[in-house]
C-alpha cells in the first residue's frame, strides 16, 4: 500500500547529558565544593573503602551523581542514576531529597579497617553525656537518665540507614557503568520530555513526558540487576518507544511555534499530526469548536450537528485501549470494546460517564466502533476533556465492570502496531523500526481503518443474535434541549 502522505522526520540523535547543562554555575559551585573539602578520588591514593565524592543533579524524575575528575573538566557519564516512581506524592518526592543529601561526616578509627562514627552521633553522645550528668545531679533517677543517654547517639548512628531503606523503596537506582551509560541515553530523552511540558503546558507534551517516566522506570528495573545483553531486546524496545514519543514532542513544538506565528500574522496555519501517545493526543484537522451559547449548564461545547435525540445513536461502541491483564493467566487482554450503553452504569464515574455517552453517541453510524482516540482527536486534541470528564477515571472502572463481569464486552489482545494505531487520532501515524532493511515502516489512516474493520467484524460475529449486555441500573443519557423547545424559548 502506498502512502503518499509524508513521513515524519526522524528524531535526530540527542545530546548526551552533562551536570548542570541549564544552569553551568551550580556545576562550577558544587565543583569546587567538592575539590576544597579533599574528597576527589584519586587512582593512586585510594584505599578499597574509599568512594569518590558525589555531586547530585535533582530533575522531576529523579537524580544523576556526577563524580568530579581531579582534573577539574566537567565527568562524561554519571555514577549512578536514580529514577523516582511515576505519579510519586509529595512524600515519595521528599525520599529523593533525603537519598541526595550530602553524604555524613565519619571518624574513622582504624584505616585499615572499615569501623567509623558518624560524626553528628559523636557529638550527640557528648551532648547527651553532659546532659545526662546535669540530670543526675538534679535527683533524676539513673534507670531513666542512663538508657536516654545511651539511645540518643544510637538512633543517630543507625536512624538515618533505616530512613535511607525505606525511601529507597520508592527510587530504582542503578550504579553499575554499563547500565548507567544506557540509562543516559533514556535520562537524555525523558530530560527533553520534561522540558518541553514544563516550557509550554500543553495536553500532548504533558502525557509525553508521563508517558515517558514510566518506560525510564521500566528501563531501570530491567538495568537493576540483570545484565544488558541478556534484556538487550526490551531495552531497545522501550528505547524506540522514547524516541517515537520525542519525536512526537518535535512535531507538536513545530506545530506552536508554526501556530503562534500565524496567530501574529492573523494567517490560517498548516496543522500537521503528530503521533500522539496513548489516551492520544493528536492535533484536529479542523478548527477548535466554539462553544454553543443554546447548550444546558454542564454539558460539553462541541461543534456537532443539532442537538436532538433524533441525531443520538444509541448502538455503537467504545473501544479503549488499556494496561494489560492476563485473565486466569490465559491470552493477554490490552484492548476491550464496550457498549455505548455501559458508560451509563451507576458503577461508572458521574456525571462523566453519562456525558461521554452524549458524546460518543452524537451523530454516528449504527454500529460504529469509535475508538477513545478518536474522541480525544474531536476534543481539540484532548484540550477540552476537562470540559467533558475524566476519561481516565472512566475507562478504568469499565475495565473494572468488565473484569468483573457486570457487563457485556469484546475484549482483545491486538499486536502492538494495531494497537498503538487505535491509540492515535484519525490522522496519526505510527512508525515501526523494521531491523531487517535497517529503515522505518510508517503506518497511516488506511491500517487503522483495516484495524477497526477487523474489530468490527469479529464484533458483528458476536453480537448476531444477541448484542453486548451494557448492564443493569443504567442512568438516563444527557437530555439536551431540541430544536423546537429551543425556538419555543
Amino acid at each position: 500500500m502506498t502512502d503518499t502522505t509524508p513521513t515524519p522526520p526522524r528524531m535526530t540523535p540527542q545530546p548526551p547529558l552533562r551536570p548542570f547543562v541549564r544552569d553551568p554555575r551550580r556545576w562550577e559551585a558544587e565543583q569546587a565544593r567538592v575539590l576544597q573539602a579533599g574528597h576527589v578520588c584519586r587512582d593512586t591514593a585510594c584505599t578499597s573503602t574509599c568512594e569518590p565524592a558525589l555531586v547530585y543533579e535533582r530533575t522531576g524524575w529523579g537524580w544523576l551523581a556526577w563524580t568530579v575528575p581531579e582534573d577539574g573538566t566537567p565527568p562524561q557519564h554519571p555514577k549512578q542514576i536514580g529514577v523516582l516512581t511515576p505519579g510519586a506524592t509529595r512524600t515519595q518526592r521528599l525520599a529523593v531529597r533525603w537519598l541526595t543529601r550530602h553524604p555524613a561526616t565519619r571518624i574513622v578509627w582504624d584505616r585499615t579497617s572499615s569501623v567509623s562514627l558518624r560524626l553528628s552521633a559523636a557529638a550527640v553522645g557528648a551532648v547527651s553525656l553532659i546532659a545526662a550528668l546535669c540530670t543526675l545531679s538534679r535527683g533524676v533517677p539513673a534507670d531513666v537518665v542512663v538508657p536516654a543517654m545511651l539511645l540518643a547517639p544510637l538512633l543517630t548512628e543507625h536512624l538515618p540507614d533505616r530512613i535511607d531503606e525505606r525511601a529507597s523503596e520508592h527510587v530504582r537506582m542503578v550504579k553499575d557503568a554499563t547500565a548507567c551509560r544506557y540509562l543516559q541515553r533514556l535520562a537524555a530523552l525523558q530530560t527533553s520530555l520534561a522540558q518541553a511540558y514544563a516550557d509550554n503546558d500543553r495536553y500532548e507534551l504533558r502525557r509525553s513526558a508521563e508517558i515517558g517516566h514510566n518506560l525510564l522506570w521500566d528501563a531501570a528495573g530491567l538495568l537493576q540487576d540483570q545484565d544488558t545483553r541478556a534484556i538487550s531486546a526490551q531495552l531497545i524496545h522501550r528505547e524506540r518507544l522514547m524516541v517515537q514519543l520525542a519525536d512526537q514532542v518535535t512535531q507538536t513544538l513545530k506545530h506552536i511555534r508554526t501556530e503562534a506565528r500565524s496567530s501574529e500574522t492573523n494567517q490560517p496555519s498548516r496543522h500537521e499530526d503528530p503521533l500522539g501517545p496513548y489516551p492520544p493526543a493528536c492535533q484536529p484537522t479542523t478548527p477548535r469548536p466554539t462553544p454553543a451559547t443554546s447548550l444546558a449548564k454542564g454539558t460539553v461545547s462541541m461543534t456537532k450537528p443539532k442537538s436532538s435525540e433524533a441525531n443520538r445513536t444509541p448502538d455503537v461502541y467504545l473501544l479503549l485501549a488499556h494496561e494489560a491483564y492476563f485473565p486466569g493467566g490465559a491470552q493477554e487482554i490490552n484492548t476491550t470494546v464496550v457498549a455505548a450503553a455501559s458508560l451509563l452504569h451507576p458503577q461508572v464515574r458521574q456525571p462523566d460517564g453519562v456525558r461521554i455517552h452524549d458524546l460518543l453517541t452524537r451523530g454516528r453510524r449504527p454500529g460504529e466502533i469509535i475508538p477513545l482516540a478518536t474522541l480525544t482527536h474531536e476534543l481539540g486534541g484532548g484540550a477540552d476533556w476537562p470540559e467533558v470528564g475524566d476519561w481516565e477515571y472512566v475507562t478504568t472502572d469499565l475495565v473494572q465492570l468488565v473484569r468483573a463481569g457486570r457487563c457485556d464486552a469484546l475484549s482483545l489482545g491486538l499486536p502492538e502496531i494495531a494497537r498503538a494505531l487505535v491509540c492515535n487520532g484519525p490522522h496519526s501515524h505510527v512508525r515501526a523500526y523494521d531491523a531487517a532493511a535497517d529503515d522505518f515502516i510508517v503506518y497511516g489512516s488506511a491500517e487503522r481503518a483495516a484495524v477497526l474493520a477487523e474489530v468490527g467484524a469479529f464484533l458483528a460475529s458476536l453480537v448476531t443474535e444477541q448484542d453486548l449486555w451494557p448492564g443493569d441500573g443504567l442512568l438516563a443519557p444527557l437530555a439536551r434541549p431540541s430544536r423546537t423547545g429551543q425556538e419555543a424559548r
